[in-house]
């Protein structure tokens, strides 16, 4: 049986109202917690005595629960569950995994009608509001998308088809915005994705001659019920990132891709380990006995349809499109959807669409356009897509198609198969990306027009900015005269913006939107902006999020910005400029703020430095050159504190004297601003990031040539080797760990040798360093203090001989202490060194 070593045990947080009070959020969450460690067996149940919420010492039911509590007792009393009872269950959460189990018992033994009311109770308040149990759902919805085949069933028909209502109804209920990132919060993503292909292959696969009816009326085909499990698919890719180091920085990613194989073998490695750490078989105590998930492993060669789709689309986003062949079996698919695209452009006469490769000339007329022809595997259309948006897009060009019959064509085939949007989103921007296609004007007349809130964008974003302290040249763009998009781009946004919104299209856009958002950034400017306006003129509630968003973009193109923000982050979290609004407090509170659109400026919503940083640090393109900026802005913030520090009175009403600078206030700064330089480190690079400073920025820095300080004496170089030293640690212990668990720590021991190799053949006088002497002694004193109080492991993976060089270096500063310190940690092929020293001390006493 496999439960437990899918998820992390991590927990979720609750959307609450934004006009709820402070306390009474903070109070919520506290419940919420406790009650999720309660669930866990990690707090006794007797320190915990909430009513209704967990068997408590009292029997006392609060008013605002009464009415939940007896819906789920119905429920445990065996009532049948009736329309009502079912809509009662779907806005109340569960307060107990056997409640729930109940609920799984009738998805899977029920009639047909009781199992689809159990999977809309499973999708229900218990996932997006079972803080307790919300783990325990997640479980039985993936276990429930993977039904067992029948003994009796034989041939290549699935038995996934049969269940097609139910399997819809739990499609539908996962794939709201949130639902994706509450499955990765519990590291069940490869495992939702293992589900999901079986079903994209069956029902991708067949003719859609068979439809369902749903309780509700609706009727869907085998191309609705493809179309919900596709773009799920195609959104885990999103959610389940490789680590950072495989996606960050200009060159593109050479290790694993979040692709379908990734995570199939994400999958798979998790089952093949589980069970085998103490916390695996700790964490199955908690779950359900009964449920049982297949723990054998899924490749992609089980998925042939699949398989070849994405071979397809990797070479769509590699080349333009190869040769279609006339007459074969794909080009009738591309002339019959052709044809319904533009039914009524044909009726005209005939309508010649021509690829942009040249490779032929497709022409709809005298294609019959019946439902017969179209009644064709979702698969089949997929791989005929990429050459319908080519040829659409190829007349449009060549003024064969106007901007709006191209939009009302992308729209019917959007509605016809909405699995085709994946395909139109990889398409465009890669034709965005190739460059190949000419710029169109937003004038209002052929496309979509942003002139009546453009320069009210412009403003908003640049006030955004200038709240968080960046004050960046206004970027290139003249007017509304320069209000153009790449042709695809501009396809793509007239295509979003028919849409209604609705909870029926929620679904679908929420793939189109962030790729449409990511391709707007990273075209010229102002084609975010152009986007954005677009966008608030449909819906206006969005305009504070859509506004934000696109005041990211300019970081994306103006690398002054991004230093700007990076100051700001030091100035607001260490107070430099106590008379600046932006950083009066200082602290983590100052830099971090409470989150998007907890600040105003002129009636704007702005995020505090921090936060906005965390949004746009992977939109930098190289972020090689970060490492020296964020030294840089440490450096210049450690003779800041030194600066303020000397100034400030004392209880007395007294200053300092000259050079009389508080050391301890001093040094609680210094730690928190290098403290604050490596997270920024570790957030924008990670590991490749940390290893290049350690190996290549610092040992670079103390040979430069620095300015001498005026009126501060040794103080603030003292400061800047002890502020390097723990900057050197955190980075390090950030991407390293500081024991051996972490794959990543395998790394350590080469960088960390040539690291200590380069301090030990300065010391020995073999490197002529340009650093002030006083900063090189601090942080030679710091780094080997901290690498032996906080992170002895390292010294084990040092070569012994530089341990040795090192601790007789030090002896010769006097540091007699540190020196047998690090003798000690240095395990068993230093204490004969360490026994000579404490000889030798004695001696000398």
């Amino acid at each position: 049986m496999f439960i437990s070593g899918i998820t992390n045990g991590s927990g979720s947080y609750e959307n609450t109202s934004m006009n709820e009070s402070a306390s009474g959020c903070s109070g919520n969450m506290r419940h919420l917690v406790v009650e999720a460690c309660i669930s866990r067996n990690l707090l006794d149940t007797s320190a915990y005595l909430w009513p209704g919420f967990v068997n408590g010492g009292t029997n006392q039911v609060p008013q605002g629960i009464a009415g939940n509590v007896s819906c789920w007792s119905l429920v445990m009393k065996g009532s049948s569950l009736t329309p009502s009872l079912t809509n009662s269950l779907i806005t109340t959460p569960a307060s107990s995994l056997a409640e729930i189990e109940k609920i799984y018992e009738v998805a899977t033994t029920g009639s047909e009608d009781e199992k689809i009311a159990a999977a809309s109770i499973l999708c229900g308040a218990s996932l997006f509001r079972g803080w307790s149990i919300q783990e325990h759902v997640i479980i039985f919805i993936v276990t429930l998308l993977s039904p067992q085949a029948p003994a009796n069933i034989s041939g290549s028909y699935s038995h996934l088809i049969n269940c097609a209502p139910f399997l819809n109804v739990l499609l539908v209920g996962i794939s709201p915005v949130d639902c994706v990132q509450i499955f990765s919060l519990h590291g069940v993503v490869p495992l939702l994705a293992g589900a999901l292909m079986p079903i994209c292959e069956a029902f991708g696969s067949g003719i859609p001659n068979i439809t369902w009816t749903l309780p509700t009326g609706e009727v869907i085909s085998s191309h609705a019920v493809f179309s919900t499990a596709f773009i799920l698919l195609l959104r885990l890719w999103r959610f389940d990132h490789p680590p950072l180091d495989y996606v960050l920085g200009d060159v593109p990613p050479v290790g694993p891709q979040s692709s379908p194989e990734y995570l199939l073998l994400v999958r798979n490695c998790r089952l093949e380990c589980f069970g085998k750490s103490p916390k695996d078989r700790m964490a199955r105590r908690r779950f359900s006995k009964v449920v049982d998930i297949s723990v054998d492993p899924i490749f992609m060669d089980s998925f042939p349809r699949l398989k070849q789709w994405y071979r397809q689309h990797q070479e769509c986003m590699a080349s333009i499109l190869s040769e279609l062949k006339t007459g074969s079996p794909v080009h009738h698919i591309v002339d019959s959807l052709l044809s319904m695209m533009f039914k009524k452009t044909n009726k005209g006469g005939s309508q010649s669409l021509t690829p942009s490769s040249g490779s032929s000339s497709l022409s709809t007329s005298g294609v019959d356009d019946s439902s017969d022809q179209l009644k064709i595997p979702a698969w089949d259309i997929l791989e005929a897509a990429p050459f319908v948006l080519d040829a659409a897009l190829t007349a449009c060009a060549h003024g064969s198609l106007s901007p709006r019959e191209l939009a009302t064509g992308l729209k019917t085939l959007a509605d016809f198969l909405p699995a085709t949007l994946g395909t139109m989103v990889s398409y465009f921007s890669s034709e965005v990306t190739r460059g190949l296609w000419k710029p169109v004007s937003m004038n209002g007349t052929d496309w979509p027009s942003p002139a009546a809130n453009l320069a009210s964008v412009e403003q908003q974003i640049e006030l955004i900015l200038a709240a968080t302290g960046v004050d960046v040249p206004r970027l290139p763009a003249d007017g509304i005269s320069a209000a153009t998009l790449p042709l695809p781009l501009a396809a793509l946004v007239s295509l979003t913006i028919t849409y209604k919104l609705e909870k029926a299209t929620e679904r679908f856009l929420v793939l189109v939107g962030p790729a449409l958002d990511a391709l707007a950034a990273a075209c010229p400017w102002p084609c975010m902006p152009i986007v954005t306006s677009l966008w608030t003129q449909k819906v206006k509630r969005w305009s504070d999020f859509l506004i934000f968003s696109a005041s990211r973009t300019v970081f994306h193109h103006n690398s002054d910005a991004v230093i700007q923000l990076l100051r700001s982050c030091f100035t607001c979290t260490l107070s430099l400029t106590p008379t600046s609004q932006l950083c009066s407090y200082g602290g983590v509170g100052a830099l971090l703020g409470h989150g998007f659109g907890s600040l105003y400026s002129g009636g704007i919503l702005t995020a505090a430095p921090g936060i906005l940083y965390i949004k746009v640090h992977r939109s930098i393109r190289d972020v090689m050159f970060l490492t020296e900026e964020i030294l840089s802005l440490l450096m210049f913030s450690v003779k800041s504190i030194a600066t303020t520090e000397k100034l400030k009175k004392t209880k007395d009403g007294l200053r300092y004297g000259v050079g009389q600078v508080s050391l301890s206030q001093a040094m609680t700064r210094v730690k928190l601003a290098a403290s604050l330089g490596a997270s920024l480190v570790w957030i924008s690079g990670g590991l490749n990031l940390v290893q290049a400073l350690i190996k290549e920025t610092l040992p670079s820095w103390f040979i430069s040539v620095h300015g001498e300080e005026d009126g501060l004496g040794g103080m603030v170089p003292m400061l800047r080797g002890y502020a390097l030293a723990y900057f050197a640690i955190l980075s390090s212990a950030f991407a390293w760990g500081v024991d051996s668990s972490s794959p990543a720590s395998k790394r350590r021991p080469r960088v960390l040798w040539l690291h200590l190799e380069f301090v030990v053949s300065a010391l020995e006088g073999k490197i002529s360093l340009g650093c002030d002497w006083a900063t090189w002694q601090a942080y030679v004193t710091g780094f080997v203090s901290l690498m032996v109080q906080c992170t002895p492991a390292w010294v084990l993976e040092v070569d012994v001989e530089v341990i040795k060089r090192l601790s007789k270096s030090l002896r010769q500063w006097n540091e007699q202490d540190l020196a047998l310190a690090l003798l000690c940690a240095g395990g068993l092929g230093t204490m004969g060194t360490a026994t000579e020293l404490i000889v030798e001390t004695c001696h000398q006493l």
